[in-house]
């Protein structure tokens, strides 16, 4: 059996690091796009967009998302 082994978040010292990925604009699969601390009372990420580095974004939920579309 195969168990994937995640760093430890540096920021907390209690969650791990898990990845992320997402979908390109041509479709495509983009692997580890983002990483997330376990901790939900960490909230640190690290995510990766046109080849930029960002540190520590909000995160939304699906209720946050629907708001801000629905303020544009």
């Amino acid at each position: 059996m195969v168990t994937d082994q995640f760093p430890e978040c540096k920021s907390c010292g209690e969650g791990d690091l898990v990845p992320l990925s997402d979908f390109g604009g041509q479709g495509s699969a983009v692997h580890y796009k983002a990483w997330i601390c376990t901790n939900p009372t960490c909230g640190f990420n690290l995510k990766i967009r046109n080849g930029d580095v960002y540190l520590n974004e909000p995160i939304l939920t699906e209720a946050d998302r629907h708001r801000r579309q629905a303020a544009r």
